[in-house]
């Protein structure tokens, strides 16, 4: 393959809702650019796209395929994203190196919840974006009711450029607006006769001609001058707005294909080719030190690695994008996140799981490369001149949806934890990890479909058998009143024996608060708790009652308790205790005799300082369609959430809460069934507040229930 220059070079994401056309589409822009022979088809279970075992079962996409066609001497570099809202990071990660985004949207369902959802991230990311409206041959198929739907949901920028005039059985005809032309395709589709706009049709062409040659002109002033002059602007001109209000984001073109039938493909990749910005022409890239790369090939060499995979024979595959100069086989390179060094080995384009080998990739270009050592998914290659640029990394959704895992047979629970950090490092939204808190390995994504298609690669790929399970809470405990208590340890089993008597009495801490006065403070010892909050120890002895060297240890028997808390074994926190009085044997004292004195005298105080358990409390934030806020809302108060507040966003309402995580599982599925699919939201930890009496109760009981189980 010959070596394509940044101005030859278009990039796009193929993004919008599932079962829209978009992975037959891409399969079509392919053949049309005489990449493939023959078109597979998703029914067949044969495109170059959704190649994957979990993708054939589905028939639908769940990973990002990074594909390539070529058209009039240009290089258009494809993404073809997943269109379920639970794969969004691979949508967020195309977007992220693509300069454009083609929404295809579904002539029969109009906007749908996944043209919504991925409309939201363009717009987060400022990427242009062409609707292309499919499936145009299908009975119900209304477009002028998809472009109401658009415009409604999107606003005026969204400006038709095509519009079909027989859609529905036997549609083949499609009017030009850029062109003046009407597209008449054979049955089969491929190349269409190019004719004059019949007298039929030649009103409303050319006044919706005139209207979008007026909007074009607007986009540049000179251009404006010269439409006042003329009344109307050449091809090259028409091409040079389009490029300028694709940029802007100040002009959405709605163009009509039926990719099934190759109706309208071969004029798509032609728009893509004159009227596509190329990735110099787009804003550059910022590094997190400020600076920008504009897809200069004279600059020094970086790259982004935006995915990671792992392919038959091939073992893990880096896609990348240059953002400047230039790359060649055998460079040596440094991973600036992690300071160490890489040597390029292979370079490849990809089509799916075909690969085809090249020498040189040029700024601006998207390819692949094997066997890095030590470089993943959102991390920047650079060469030795420039070893420091960091290019901004793409920040993925947090996740909503958690369970925890475990093997059917105990022996396979390590090579679980082997393969679910191996898809964490192909899938950014997925979050795995063993808790020693909670004593379960947990699996965090997107939704429900998303951790029951891992469930699916362990049982069928891997032969690993699993369950998941509701997980655990992570509650804490805490005190809210003083309280005394001692504890004598002593043990004689002959020979020297063990003895230790501790006298404490332990207080709520709270910032800024005042020592106690009932004892003198000697020395003090704070500790910061890895899980949050503090314990603080005074000590109070005099006289000698126990001696210095005993402290580390109360304090170590105190630690232990902390970790596993006296009312349901979860961490305490926030607590001071104040060792004020105890006795030592001469013979018999010890560290582990201290340590248990002091293990049980805290744990006897704990009972009676008024304890408490905490729970974790998230910030909510739903994004729901103004016609769902009640019923969402209802949810919501039912699931003991606090309402903080509501907004505005577009078309949609986002509603801020405080919700418990014990009520939240499984809330991705309770809100995508209320909406129907159209509201998303977001959690992020808040902070611990005490649980209601009666809740406590009940998390009492079920663990004195588990402790009888154990004994």
């Amino acid at each position: 393959m010959k070596v394509f220059q940044t101005n030859e070079i278009r990039n796009i994401a193929l993004i919008g809702g599932a079962k829209s056309g978009k992975t037959t589409l891409a399969e079509t822009m392919l053949f049309e650019g005489g990449v493939i022979n023959r078109r597979g088809s998703v029914d067949d279970k044969n495109t170059l796209s959704d190649y994957r075992p979990i993708e054939l079962e589905r028939q639908n996409s769940v990973s990002a395929t990074v594909l390539f066609t070529l058209f009039n001497d240009k290089k258009i570099n494809i993404i073809d994203a997943p269109g379920f809202d639970d794969f969004i990071g691979e949508v967020i990660s195309g977007l992220h190196v693509a300069d454009t985004a083609v929404m295809t949207v579904n002539a029969q369902n109009g906007v749908e919840v996944g043209t919504e959802i991925t409309w939201r991230h363009t717009d987060r990311l400022e990427k242009p974006v062409i609707l292309v409206v499919n499936h145009l041959d299908v009975e119900l198929a209304n477009f002028d009711e998809t472009v109401r739907q658009l415009k409604q949901q999107f606003g005026n920028y969204v400006t038709v450029v095509q519009y079909p005039v027989n859609q529905g059985n036997g549609f083949n005809t499609i009017i030009d607006l850029l062109k003046m032309k009407m597209y008449k395709y054979p049955a089969d589709g491929g190349k269409p006769e190019v004719l004059d706009i019949p007298a039929e049709e030649k009103d409303k062409a050319e006044e919706m001609h005139a209207a979008l040659i007026e909007e074009l002109a607007s986009k540049d002033e000179a251009l404006m001058e010269e439409f006042f002059d003329k009344e109307t602007l050449t091809e090259e001109q028409i091409n040079q707005a389009m490029q300028i209000g694709l940029k802007t984001r100040g002009m959405f073109p709605v163009m009509c294909t039926c990719s099934k039938n190759n109706i309208g493909v071969s004029r798509f990749l032609e728009f893509i080719s004159n009227s596509v910005p190329a990735p110099d022409e787009m804003p550059g890239v910022k590094t997190t030190d400020g600076k920008v790369l504009t897809c200069k090939a004279s600059d020094p060499t970086s790259l982004f690695v935006f995915k990671t995979s792992i392919e038959a024979h091939l073992g893990e595959v880096s896609f990348f994008k240059v953002y400047a100069g230039e790359l060649t086989e055998g460079q040596d390179m440094i991973n600036a996140n992690r300071n160490t060094k890489e040597r390029i080995s292979q370079l490849f384009v990809m089509n799916g799981k075909n690969r085809e080998k090249v020498e040189k990739f040029v700024a601006g270009d998207i390819g692949a490369t094997i066997k890095l050592k030590n470089t993943f998914t959102n991390n920047t290659l650079n060469s030795l001149k420039n070893p420091d640029d960091i290019i901004e990394s793409i920040t993925y959704p947090n996740p909503k949806f958690r369970v925890a895992v475990k093997a059917k047979n105990a022996n396979d629970d390590e090579k679980i934890g082997a393969v679910l950090n191996d898809l964490a490092k192909m899938d950014p939204t997925l979050i795995f990890g063993y808790s020693k808190e909670l004593k379960q390995m947990i699996l965090q994504g997107q939704g429900e479909l998303h951790l029951n298609l891992m469930k699916w690669h362990l049982e069928n790929i891997e032969q690993i058998e699993v369950d998941y399970l509701a997980p655990r809470i992570q509650y804490r405990e805490t005190i809210t009143k003083s309280a005394k208590s001692s504890y004598r340890h002593k043990k004689q089993s002959g020979g020297a024996g063990q003895f230790g008597e501790v006298f404490m009495m332990i207080q709520p801490y709270k910032e800024g608060m005042a020592d106690q006065k009932e004892y003198s403070i000697r020395s003090r010892e704070t500790v910061d708790l890895e899980w949050g909050g503090k314990l603080i120890m005074n000590s109070c002895i005099v006289g000698g009652a126990i001696d210095t060297r005993f402290m580390p240890a109360i304090m170590k028997g105190v630690m232990e308790k902390m970790e596993e808390g006296p009312l349901t074994g979860s961490y305490a926190r926030d607590i001071v205790f104040n060792v004020y009085d105890g006795k030592m044997h001469p013979v018999d004292s010890n560290e582990i005799s201290f340590k248990l004195a002091g293990r049980h005298a805290f744990k006897d105080a704990f009972k009676n300082a008024g304890p408490k358990i905490l729970e974790p409390i998230y910030d909510v934030e739903v994004i729901v369609p103004e016609d769902k806020m009640g019923e969402v809302m209802t949810d919501l108060q039912g699931r003991r959430a606090l309402i903080m507040g509501m907004d505005s966003e577009g078309n949609y309402q986002k509603i801020k809460a405080k919700v418990p995580l014990a009520e939240m599982n499984r809330y991705s599925t309770a809100l995508s069934s209320l909406t129907s699919g159209r509201a998303t939201y977001d959690m992020t930890f808040a902070e611990y507040v005490q649980v209601p009496s009666d809740i406590q109760d009940k998390l009492l009981k079920v663990y004195e229930a588990e402790e009888q189980e154990e004994d």
